[in-house]
């Protein structure tokens, strides 16, 4: 919707109401239909009258996740027919880096990196949350301990305004006494893969625009995770965005609808932000939490039903690609680990330029987000990443330091149908970087810097590099914790119940 000449014009439902007027039901009752909950409606309303909001100092943050988006899933990275244009517009107006790496090639152990800064295999979370039985077959907890250092609760106490909206499995739905999400800092939120209430997958952006515009109004500057399920399956794809693709193959066309859905959400905000004049004091950044799925042996498309969502298609549609990269969700090479990573702030990042250079990773955005916001960390806490604001405002740098570690869930030997899933540790330190199976007894050795694809092994030509490598994951690795501790597992184990001494 957008003002034309004191009225308001519905571009998707071509309604013109005078401010004022009866019409003005229609909004209501347009508002109702999508399902804005918790009295933030009014507040989407309100932003279509709304001027300029004064913008806040310190900066707003909004931090788009995606699940299972691989590299190669985006128009401005070559896709032969997925089209993003609100996606390439924040690359245009901001830069694309293309070495962000996140802490683990599934779900729940990549969003727990981004929301406490550390490796995720210091909490024993190495899969997705699951049923508690599967949970406890695979020694993890039940849900993210919510005491830790936590990204949305420093902010929070430092003035923020917090909101989750989207996925959040750092617990799960069928895990019915697991913290809400707000538990863990966040204001508002509107979830799903969570105990409790299930958002509808497709009201995220309608939600964060009204907390966006809230914390506008009351002169606060916000932080907005906006965690959206595309393209992780079921596939909830609408007709309307099929029908922009009809000469495409069933499933080509189910993904391709399915980004585009997604992509058009994002552009929602993303205008949002221009009509509250804050645009230019708002950090925005797009991601994805791995890399793409795919099916090991392909096989019909098939109609699935989620506990968390609902129905729809299956991985049949699963398209993702990487750009080149090896492997995909779930391997510890690029393709499971590599995923897009746009960031936009303007006159403080450069618009329309790629950083092929810097690496940086999911446990860097604590730290890097602190000292954006001007927030110290708390007393005692070490990140296992470091701040990249100067990377983000154009200083590139090559290799790695600190070093980066990941532990992974993966079958040795490797898959026949899955050759590149067989890492279950890794580590990348300067411009190395070492991939080992569950015992450390294989590995490969990867020159980052140079081979950011890794199509050349070369452990035997550098036989030291290698050793101090593997002495440095051994290390490492005799240092994670044995099993979960803190108050982390539901009632439904019983007996099996720890916490933290």
């Amino acid at each position: 919707m957008e003002p034309k000449n004191g009225r308001v014009l519905c571009t998707s439902h071509p309604t013109i109401v005078a401010c004022g007027d009866p019409g003005m039901n229609y909004l209501k009752g347009l508002c109702s239909a999508l399902r804005i909950r918790h009295g933030l409606a009014a507040f989407w309303v309100m932003a279509l009258f709304a001027g300029p909001v004064n913008a806040a100092d310190p900066p707003n943050i909004l931090f788009i996740f995606a699940d299972d988006w691989g590299w190669g899933d985006l128009s401005c990275h070559g896709h032969p027919y997925v089209k993003t244009p609100n996606i390439d517009r924040l690359a245009r107006e901001g830069t694309d880096f293309h070495r962000f790496t996140v802490a683990s090639p599934v779900c729940s152990p990549s969003r727990t990196a981004v929301l406490t800064g550390h490796f995720p295999a210091r909490f024993n979370i190495d899969g997705h949350f699951a049923w508690v039985e599967q949970n406890a077959a695979r020694n993890m907890p039940d849900w993210l301990d919510p005491d830790v250092p936590l990204l949305p609760r420093i902010l929070q106490q430092a003035g923020y305004a917090t909101a989750h909206y989207g996925k959040w499995h750092l617990a799960n739905d069928m895990i019915p006494d697991s913290p809400r999400p707000g538990v863990y800092g966040y204001d508002d939120f509107g979830a799903f893969n969570c105990s409790g209430e299930q958002m509808p997958v497709h009201e995220d952006a309608q939600r964060a625009m009204a907390f966006i515009q809230q914390a506008a109004q009351q002169g606060k500057p916000f932080f907005v995770n906006l965690w959206i399920h595309e393209p992780h399956t079921p596939f909830h794809v609408l007709p309307m965005y099929r029908w922009q693709f009809p000469d495409l193959a069933e499933t080509d066309n189910i993904y391709a609808a399915t980004l585009a859905h997604a992509d058009a959400r994002i552009g929602e905000v993303l205008n949002h932000l221009d009509r509250l004049g804050i645009a230019d004091n708002t950090l925005v950044i797009f991601s994805s939490d791995n890399g793409p799925a795919r099916q090991a042996n392909p096989r019909a498309l098939q109609l699935m039903y989620d506990t968390a969502t609902g129905a729809g298609f299956d991985n049949g549609a699963s398209k993702g690609i990487t750009g080149g990269r090896k492997g995909y969700k779930a391997a510890l090479f690029e393709g499971g680990i590599g995923v897009p990573f746009i960031a936009r702030w303007p006159g403080k990042i450069a618009a329309n330029q790629i950083d092929g250079q810097s690496i940086i990773s999911a446990v860097d955005l604590l730290p890097t987000f602190c000292e954006i916001a001007g927030v110290d960390l708390p007393d005692g806490y070490q990140p296992d990443g470091i701040s990249q604001i100067g990377v983000l405002r154009g200083q590139a740098k090559s290799g790695r330091q600190p070093p980066l570690f990941w532990k992974a869930q993966s079958a040795w030997p490797a898959p026949r149908l899955r050759p590149f899933h067989w890492g279950s540790f890794a580590v990348l330190q300067d411009h190395w970087k070492l991939i080992a199976n569950q015992d450390l007894s294989h590995v490969e050795l990867y020159d980052i810097v140079k081979d950011p694809l890794e199509q050349t092994e070369v452990s035997a030509k550098h036989p030291k590099q290698t050793e101090t490598l593997h002495q440095l994951l051994k290390d490492w690795k005799n240092r994670l914790p044995e099993r979960p501790i803190g108050d982390v597992f539901s009632g439904r184990r019983g007996s099996q119940r720890e916490r933290r001494p």
